[in-house]
């Protein structure tokens, strides 16, 4: 308003001028050439004021130009303190070492350490992000995320199993159906599996990671069992244990896509599992300690029992995360291929070998899905569930006789911690809602980033 106000007296006052010249020149009888002078000097005083004006004007256009350069320095300020606060957001942003994967967020899988905060940043430039898939607190026993370039992470975990189940036996034959000459054998048994393991994790680049897990197990089974019909009415006791190193695991997982927000990350995983631990068919089978009448069922049951499964396998996995401020999804898709085995032979009795030919247990069909949420910048919860089908067992091509396809379905619930910024506290529980999943599974893991 001002410089609007100067304009307007300049020009005005200029034309006043002129006017009053011209008057003044006719009044006071002046001459053409004076008045031709007075004219001149007025068109330079307009000239004058012409140049005030422009200066002006230009230093008006300036100032504008600071307000709008301090109104976008403002709100790119406030911008900067509301970006990322988000859950997926900082997931998205953070970058930094994993999980389905996820967890793990992939079958035998772990879907990942808690969220982690992104690092601060300069006033009105949002962080920066690698294009590697959100973290979220691990369910599954494979990541979901990968290790960064360069990084490694080593990362000890415990997980404690405990499944009881029930199981009757006839044992004789039948004339007529209500009347059964023989046993009837009633058992219940409640099993303990401690696995603990140690797994190291290296970033080969920002997209492809290599996994090694070596872990160690201890078993132990309690069979309760009463002979119906043999006039006894103790019940028998049968425990027998087993420990040793577990079979060892080597994977390798390989970030297909550019993920971002409201789009997918994809994660192809290939894992080879070994088989260091002691075999099921090296372990001796008892029948004088726990065996029924003549046993003519049939071998009893093992003095030890094995830590590993006594087959190579082979699992390609695909596992999906997708970001949805304020949680992340998950999930993944696997089939677990176990290879045959030629020439088995079991050890049973004092000693005695039982050759059983060739063996070829059944591919194992997984998926699993599950959702992160972030409740704060440390802190992640995950809820999930996990299925396996399990195909029957043939044994010299034939299918073995009691072989069925298994289901086991488990409900999972995970929450992770962030310690520091190279630590992490993984703990989940799982709940068995099929009769041949293990009651409850608890998992604890620390993964550590170097």
């Amino acid at each position: 308003m001002r410089y609007i106000h100067i304009r307007r007296f300049g020009v005005v006052g200029a034309s006043a001028l002129i006017l009053s010249a011209a008057v003044h020149a006719q009044q006071g009888g002046a001459t053409g050439g004076e008045l031709q002078d007075q004219l001149e000097s007025m068109k330079h005083q307009l000239a004058e004021q012409k140049k005030l004006l422009d200066t002006l004007r230009q230093a008006l256009g300036e100032q504008k130009r600071g307000i709008a350069e301090l109104r976008r320095a403002a709100d790119n300020a406030a911008l900067a303190g509301l970006r990322g606060t988000g859950p997926a957001a900082q997931a998205r942003d953070a970058g930094a070492g994993a999980a389905p994967a996820l967890a793990q967020a992939a079958p035998d899988a772990q879907a990942a350490p808690a969220v982690r905060a992104a690092p601060a940043q300069a006033v009105g430039r949002p962080p920066a992000s690698d294009g590697r898939p959100p973290e979220v607190a691990p369910l599954f026993e494979q990541p979901g995320v990968l290790t960064p370039k360069g990084k490694y992470v080593l990362e000890p975990s415990a997980q404690f199993g405990y499944s009881s189940s029930n199981r009757v036996a006839l044992v004789g034959y039948t004339i007529i159906p209500a009347l059964l000459i023989g046993l009837i054998d009633v058992r219940e048994i409640k099993r303990n599996v401690v696995t603990t393991a140690l797994t190291g994790r290296l970033g080969v680049s920002n997209r492809l990671e290599l996994e090694m897990r070596v872990p160690y197990v201890y078993r132990s089974d309690a069979t309760v069992s009463r002979e119906v019909f043999t006039g006894t009415a103790v019940d028998n006791v049968f425990d027998t244990s087993g420990k040793g190193l577990g079979d060892v695991d080597l994977a390798g997982r390989y970030q297909i896509n550019d993920g971002g927000a409201d789009k997918p990350y994809y994660v192809a995983g290939l894992r080879l599992k070994t088989r260091t631990g002691r075999d099921p068919f090296e372990v001796v089978t008892d029948c004088v300690t726990r065996c029924i009448g003549t046993n003519v069922t049939g071998t009893g049951l093992p003095r030890d029992l094995p830590t590993g499964s006594g087959f190579y396998s082979l699992q390609p996995s695909l596992t999906w995360l997708f970001p949805s401020d304020p949680a992340v999804f998950f999930g993944s898709v696997s089939y677990l291929y176990n290879v045959k085995r030629h020439g088995v032979n079991r050890m049973v009795l004092n000693g005695d070998m039982e050759a059983l030919g060739t063996v070829a247990p059944g591919g194992v069909f997984g998926f699993n899905f599950g959702m992160g949420l972030a409740l704060n910048e440390k802190a992640s919860l995950s809820l999930g569930y996990d299925h396996s089908s399990i195909g029957r067992t043939k044994q010299n091509g034939v299918t073995v006789p009691g072989s069925v396809r298994t289901q086991l379905g488990t409900l999972l619930i995970g929450y992770s911690y962030r310690l520091s910024e190279s630590k992490t506290l993984n703990i989940s529980v799982g709940a068995g809602l099929t009769r041949d999943t293990p009651d409850v599974s608890l998992s604890v893991r620390l993964p550590m980033t170097f």
